[in-house]
C-alpha cells in the first residue's frame, strides 16, 4: 500500500494547491501585519491628517465663496439703494433749481416792468415839462412877433396893457387852431 505523506496531501489540497506553504503563509501574514502597523503609524496618519487639512481648506473655501456671494449680493443691493437715493436727490435738486430759476425770471420780469414804468413815467414827465417849456418859449416869441406885427400894422406903439390884451387874444386864437 502506498501511503501518501500528509505533507504532500496538504500540498495538493487547499492552500497547498496554490503553491503556498503554511510556513510561508504565516511569514507573509506577519510581514503584512507588520507593514500595516508601520504604514498605519507613520504613513496613514500623516496622509489622513493632510487629507483632512485639505478637506477643511476646501470646505472653508466653499464657505468663504458662499459668504462672498452673499456679501456681494448685499453690496449690490446697497449700491442700488444708494444710486436710487442719489437719483432722487439729483431730481430734487434739479426741480429746486428749476423752481428757483422760474422765480428769478418772474422777479426779473417784474423788476423790468417796474423799471420800464418808471422810465415811461419819467419820460412822460420830462416830455411834458419840455413841451411846457417849449410852449412858454413859443408863446413868448409869438407875443414878441405879435407886438411887432401890431406895431407895424397900426404904426404906433401901444402901451403895455393894450399890448398884453392883444397878445392874449392872439394866443387864445392860436391855441384853438392847434
Amino acid at each position: 500500500m502506498n501511503l501518501i505523506p500528509i505533507h504532500s496531501f496538504a500540498a495538493s489540497s487547499g492552500i497547498g494547491a496554490l503553491g503556498v506553504g503554511l510556513k510561508q503563509l504565516i511569514i507573509q501574514l506577519i510581514t503584512f501585519l507588520l507593514a500595516l502597523f508601520v504604514l498605519k503609524k507613520w504613513a496613514f496618519g500623516p496622509i489622513v491628517r493632510i487629507l483632512n487639512q485639505r478637506r477643511k481648506i476646501v470646505e472653508d473655501g466653499v464657505k468663504l465663496g458662499e459668504k462672498m456671494r452673499v456679501d456681494e449680493q448685499k453690496l449690490e443691493e446697497k449700491i442700488e439703494k444708494t444710486l436710487h437715493n442719489a437719483r432722487k436727490q439729483a431730481d430734487q435738486i434739479i426741480g429746486d433749481a428749476n423752481q428757483t430759476a422760474r422765480q428769478m425770471v418772474a422777479q426779473a420780469e417784474t423788476d423790468a416792468r417796474v423799471k420800464a414804468e418808471q422810465i415811461l413815467t419819467e419820460t412822460r414827465t420830462k416830455t411834458k415839462q419840455e413841451m411846457e417849456f417849449a410852449r412858454r418859449k413859443l408863446e413868448g416869441e409869438m407875443a414878441g412877433l405879435v407886438a411887432q406885427a401890431t406895431s407895424a400894422v397900426i404904426d404906433e406903439k401901444v402901451d403895455a396893457k393894450k399890448d398884453a390884451g392883444l397878445i392874449e387874444r392872439a394866443l387864445a386864437s392860436s391855441r384853438r387852431a392847434l
